[in-house]
């Protein structure tokens, strides 16, 4: 018999290489490197870092956060995507142990990728949304709940919705007021946990953004009408909320 800790701890361990990879992706994809070329090295004097300084969470705490050779700060979003990515992991492997967890997992992993990218350039790469929605699409068709005819009219209000939005309000206010890769991002969403859980997702996400809008203030920067926020982040995180909560 399976230990109930063993999905967690599979997941989690998972979820810390994953978020390791995650977190360089989003420094370096926006900025045009290539993640998969070249061996990692510190970007204050170049050294290639050996293999004991890349064990995710433990090296960054054991360096306390910097280079061992030029003290150089080691970018704190890297250690923050290999915590969540391990959390991720641990909840889906509590929530839904077995290939229910798994799916839930590389879903999150997804999200967390597309999240971390669009908060740091505001951007949703269209790979990543399509790799998402494929991981939904496949658990559709593998019985994973809910059925594929919830997924799919999901995935189209998902995208229909936003889009909407977007149009008019570039149609009201002659600028863009969201991203392209917003409604993609919701669609794929949709096609994950279906069209009932969009209400909940979208309320969660509006939610975390005045969240954040009320934080600003409250720490005493200005926030203004033209400021920008990640939707696909805010939307990334509500929507493994909802599933993490349904789950």
């Amino acid at each position: 018999m399976v230990s109930p800790l063993f999905w967690p701890i599979l997941l989690g361990l998972l979820g810390c290489v994953f978020g390791s990879f995650i977190g360089a992706l989003a420094i370096r994809w926006p900025a045009g490197r290539s993640v998969a070329a070249g061996r990692s090295a510190c970007d204050g004097c170049g050294r290639t870092l050996r293999p004991v300084e890349l064990v995710p969470i433990v090296s960054f705490l054991a360096l306390r956060g910097r280079c061992r050779t030029c003290d150089a700060a080691i970018a704190p979003g890297q250690f923050v995507t290999e915590v969540l990515g391990a959390a991720i992991g641990i909840v889906a492997g509590l929530v839904a142990p077995g290939i229910e967890g798994v799916a839930g997992a590389a879903c999150g992993w997804l999200l967390l990728a597309s999240g971390a990218i669009d908060l740091a350039a505001f951007w949703l790469p269209d790979r990543l949304t399509i790799a998402l929605a494929l991981v939904a699409l496949a658990g559709g068709l593998g019985g994973i709940a809910p059925d594929f005819s919830d997924r799919a009219i999901g995935g189209l209000a998902g995208f229909g919705s936003l889009w909407l939005v977007a149009t008019f309000y570039r149609a009201m206010r002659g600028r863009t007021g969201l991203g392209g890769g917003d409604p993609k991002l919701f669609g794929a969403i949709g096609l994950w946990l279906g069209w009932r859980a969009l209400p909940v997702v979208l309320l969660v996400a509006t939610v975390a953004g005045l969240c954040v809008v009320v934080a600003m203030r409250i720490a005493g920067r200005e926030v203004k009408a033209t400021d920008r926020l990640p939707l696909g982040t805010l939307l990334a995180v509500a929507a493994f909320l909802v599933w993490s909560v349904g789950g």
